[in-house]
């Protein structure tokens, strides 16, 4: 049997919210979406939100209320998500690629403050920072750039530095809830501020098009999805645990370093390859288990970011893949994935 490499974690629990939605004709935005609100705020403990069809809606609105200037550079990583850099462009901004730290998948506050530096052929007024594989750079180090940063913890959900969670530092987050997200709803996201006053921004940009709402068939599995929170997070942790285990024992491939007291939520089990990634690749695939590139649908593997400035992105681009890790997976598979970690060429 072939172990796929990702699973949206969706059990009876989440399939009977869907169907009883759907049994009520509750399938347009409605009181559904305005409950995953109510219970997202116990999670996120953010001020105010708004439930979107799309992560792609939520940073274009996000964006249009930093009312910048025409042309404005805004900040955003070479290993973000490729859509970035379009919704940018189409609100007449300017996407500035910044490379990612050596030991893992995100910016810095000197990559990020280079993007701002005045002697930046397009300095950066502000920043769109994708916490990737759910890791967190030092976000305090970040925050005194002197820029409105829009944080998207759509992977790195429930990651963070003790009380402070990815999320909570931004002047306005994005949680996506699409199929590849932590938490899934089959598409869609939040948009919620923190602080009172970026919350009154957002309010008035209440209430959108219904086109614009989160349906309530998919706020229905993303209200289950929230409930089943502490469960999936300690099953990715048992799993990571025993990937870790192999890894270190074979001691080729490196693993992706974590910051100082950060608390990772396991989304994805990365590891760093000495050997090309299509012989790992190929070498998985005999063993029936999928093994893919860890940044494939990104500006630095798609050659939008220029290497020169953007080295480490390139370079982790190039040689990182990731391993099968969410809350589906048996133990029977699990081990499977253990055993080849630990023999890979």
């Amino acid at each position: 049997m072939i172990i796929e490499i990702s699973s949206p974690t969706v059990r009876r629990k989440e399939m009977s919210a869907v169907l009883t939605a759907m049994v009520e004709d509750k399938i347009g935005p409605g009181e559904r979406a305005e409950n995953l609100i109510q219970t997202a705020k116990e999670w996120l403990r953010f001020e105010y939100c708004i439930a979107v069809r799309s992560p792609v809606i939520a940073l274009h609105l996000a964006l249009k209320l930093l009312g910048l200037p025409p042309r404005s550079g805004v900040a955003v990583s070479a290993l973000s998500p490729a859509y970035y850099a379009r919704v940018i462009g189409d609100l007449g901004l300017a996407p500035v690629f910044c490379d990612t730290a050596e030991a893992f998948s995100c910016p810095n506050a000197a990559s990020v403050g280079a993007a701002v530096s005045a002697n930046a052929e397009t300095p950066a007024r502000a920043a769109v920072l994708y916490h990737s594989l759910g890791f967190m750079p030092d976000m305090e180090g970040l925050s005194e750039l002197g820029i409105p940063i829009i944080e998207d913890c759509s992977a790195a959900y429930m990651s963070g530095f003790g009380e402070k969670k990815a999320g909570s530092y931004g002047v306005f987050t994005i949680l996506g809830l699409e199929e590849r997200d932590m938490l899934t709803s089959g598409g869609g996201a939040l948009l919620y501020a923190s602080s009172r006053r970026e919350a009154s921004v957002l309010r008035n940009a209440a209430p959108l098009p219904a086109e614009y709402g989160l349906p309530d068939m998919n706020a229905a599995m993303a209200l289950a999805q929230f409930r089943e929170t502490e469960k999936n997070l300690q099953r990715r942790a048992k799993i990571a645990e025993l990937y870790t285990q192999a890894a270190l024992r074979q001691g080729r491939h490196r693993l992706f370093a974590k910051p100082d007291g950060f608390d990772y939520n396991n989304y994805a089990f990365p590891l760093v390859l000495e050997t090309g990634v299509k012989e790992v690749i190929a070498y998985a695939k005999r063993k029936e288990i999928v093994v893919e590139s860890a940044f494939a649908g990104t500006p630095a593997a798609a050659g939008l970011a220029p290497q020169n400035s953007c080295p480490a992105a390139v370079s982790q681009s190039l040689r990182t893949v990731l391993f099968p890790v969410y809350p589906r997976l048996g133990d029977a598979a699990a081990v499977r994935v253990a055993k080849l970690i630990q023999t890979l060429p």
